[in-house]
C-alpha cells in the first residue's frame, strides 16, 4: 500500500493570549499549515519539483524544517550534541536534494517528532532564557519569532509547489 501524508487539523490559537501562548500557538499553527499543504499526497508527489529551476519540493520542505527544528531548539537552545540529520558529504542542500520518495513517511514522522521534542524542551523554561551562538546571545523568544517566520516563508513556497503537483490552492 502506498503511503500518503495524513490529513492535519489546524487549530487557531487565541487572538488575545499572553505572549507565550501567542508565540507557541502561532508556531503550532504554521507547523500544521505546512503539513496541511502535504495532506493526501504520496511520497512520489511530495518529491515532485514543480517550480523549475528551483529544487523546492514538499518533501524537501518537510526535511528542511525537521533540520531547522532540531538545530534551533535541540542543538542551539538545549545544547544537545547530535549527529547531522543529513549526510554533510552530500552538500548543504541535502535536505532538499537527496530525496527518496519511498522514505517520505519516515521524513514526515521525523518532522513531527522534532516538533514534539522542541515543545518538550521549551515547555518549562522562560522565553527570556538565552544561549550563545556565533558569539551572539539569543533568547528563546527570538527562536519562536524566527521559526514562525521560517514556517511562514516555506508555507508560501509550499502553496506554489502544491498547486504545481495537483492544482490544489488555498487553505
Amino acid at each position: 500500500m502506498t503511503w500518503t501524508a495524513p490529513e492535519v487539523t489546524r487549530t487557531s490559537g487565541s487572538l488575545v493570549a499572553d505572549e507565550r501562548e501567542m508565540l507557541t500557538g502561532y508556531l503550532a499553527w504554521f507547523r500544521n499549515s505546512l503539513l496541511h499543504k502535504c495532506a493526501g499526497l504520496t511520497g512520489e508527489q511530495l518529491a515532485q519539483q514543480t517550480v523549475r529551476p528551483s529544487n523546492l519540493t514538499l518533501l524537501g520542505l518537510i526535511r528542511h524544517m525537521a533540520k531547522v527544528e532540531r538545530v534551533w531548539f535541540r542543538e542551539r537552545f538545549a545544547g544537545q550534541s547530535l549527529d547531522p540529520m543529513y549526510d554533510p558529504a552530500k552538500g548543504k542542500d541535502a535536505d532538499f536534494e537527496d530525496l527518496d520518495p519511498s522514505r517520505a513517511a519516515e521524513d514526515y514522522a521525523r518532522l513531527v517528532e522534532e516538533c514534539r521534542l522542541a515543545d518538550e524542551i521549551v515547555a518549562t523554561v522562560s522565553l527570556d532564557d538565552t544561549f550563545v551562538h556565533g558569539g551572539e546571545e539569543f533568547s528563546l523568544r527570538l527562536i519562536h519569532l524566527h521559526m514562525i517566520g521560517e514556517y511562514a516563508r516555506h508555507t508560501g513556497h509550499a502553496d506554489l509547489v502544491r498547486e504545481g503537483v495537483d492544482g490544489a490552492t488555498g487553505w
